[in-house]
């Protein structure tokens, strides 16, 4: 094996240039992807992470057939004395928090102009309002407030709006009509989420309960847990007759449905760019073969097997292989670095887009996996070295008397 690896060695090292830009275009090959797989897996975590934060929380009890999509207000759909039922779900030991949320839908006016908007009725000293706690100009709302909101930056950026400026929301009722009432902005709130803020109005749970007059009711009770993964074992212990629990994998199955048929996408691409990149080797390979052939049948002549000379040129390919590699990964490391540091910035490209049916967040940040990582080096061997057959056999298969005149592969 080490008289292989040595007779390898010296072969690439005829042509220096060609090896190296060999190995440099598989590199960049195996660089791409690995920044690539970064994205696209940071972008399906950051989607869920943020799903879980502002829509879903890891846990959700429900009224039996409420539907989040339709924002419902019939009292038979909510949760009755949600309060209650918080407090009892607070004093299990995997629950960092909890709070009922009210949603409605509504139509916010600010002079000639309107916009469809759900409304988000929340407790302000709740810590699971945390996270809408970031405000960009104004104060936070408090408990009692009776005509304040809140609105998110690209909204406030929209309809030119700012604390301290009146607004009026025409929203929907439990009993099917329509209430309109003027409301100050309090403040403008950002979650560096665009397509959650543009269209989310914040407003103290009491005041969304009397606008809508669904009396002591909530749409959900939010649960926040210490461990997501143990949400299916704590809504075993929520069960009941007339309420239903929802675990965050069961809110965000198409979030999941997605990631996976991304991840049976790239491994597609993986194959597709890494067999461009390996018919770079395959050509310096044939190209090596045939400036090789006295050298060729010289081995074979003094007693080289076709297997050996095969597993000859099959070790040039595994070095040029190795090489790319690890050019890929210092080059693709320092690519996805940079995605994991700085991320990319998207802004408002998403909202723009009208793509409402994903959270997403204005910064993409890259995330790769072990797994991800050593699938796309193995691959890289593999496909390098597949490829590489074709040469390695048709040297293999060359007739010493033939090679030895500079004849080719019989």
């Amino acid at each position: 094996m080490k008289q292989l690896l040595t007779m390898a060695y010296r072969g690439l090292g005829r042509n220096r240039r060609r090896s190296f830009l060999s190995a440099l275009a598989l590199g960049l090959g195996v660089a791409l992807l690995l920044m690539m797989a970064a994205f696209v897996e940071g972008e399906m975590r950051n989607a869920l992470a943020l799903s879980i934060r502002l829509e879903s929380g890891h846990l959700q009890v429900r009224a039996r057939g409420y539907d989040g999509a339709a924002t419902s207000l019939a009292w038979e759909d909510l949760v009755d004395d949600p309060m209650t039922i918080a407090g009892q779900i607070a004093a299990l030991e995997p629950v960092r928090t909890t709070t009922p949320r009210l949603y409605a839908s509504g139509i916010l006016l600010s002079g000639d102009e309107s916009l469809g908007v759900r409304i988000l009725g929340i407790d302000p000293a709740s810590g699971a309002s945390a996270v809408y706690q970031e405000l960009l100009d104004g104060a936070w709302l408090d408990p009692d407030d009776r005509e304040g909101v809140l609105i998110g930056a690209p909204l406030a950026a929209k309809r030119n709006l700012a604390a301290g400026d009146r607004v009026t929301l025409l929203v929907n009722t439990a009993n099917g009509d329509i209430d309109e009432q003027p409301f100050v902005v309090r403040g403008v709130y950002t979650t560096h989420t665009p397509t959650h803020d543009q269209r989310t109005v914040l407003m103290p749970l009491s005041k969304a309960q009397a606008i809508t007059q669904v009396g002591d009711r909530a749409s959900v009770v939010w649960v926040e847990l210490d461990d997501m993964f143990q949400a299916e074992a704590v809504a075993a212990a929520l069960i009941s007759d007339r309420l239903e629990v929802q675990t965050w994998q069961q809110m965000n199955a198409l979030y999941l449905e997605v990631e996976s048929y991304a991840n049976a996408m790239m491994a597609v691409f993986y194959v597709i760019v890494l067999a461009i990149t390996a018919t770079v080797v395959v050509n310096a390979m044939v190209m090596a073969v045939f400036e090789r052939t006295r050298e060729i049948g010289i081995l074979a002549a003094i007693g080289m097997k076709e297997r050996r000379i095969l597993a000859l040129f099959l070790t040039e390919a595994f070095l040029l292989a190795l090489g790319g590699v690890g050019i890929g990964l210092l080059l693709g490391g320092l690519g996805v670095y940079y995605l994991s540091a700085h991320g990319v910035y998207l802004g408002n490209m998403v909202a723009d887009m009208g793509l409402t049916g994903f959270v997403m967040g204005d910064r993409i940040y890259g995330y790769l996996t072990a797994r991800d990582a050593v699938t796309l080096i193995v691959a890289a061997f593999v496909v390098t070295l597949l490829a590489s057959l074709y040469p390695a056999i048709l040297a293999a298969r060359m007739e010493p008397v033939r090679a030895l005149h500079g004849g080719e592969a019989g």
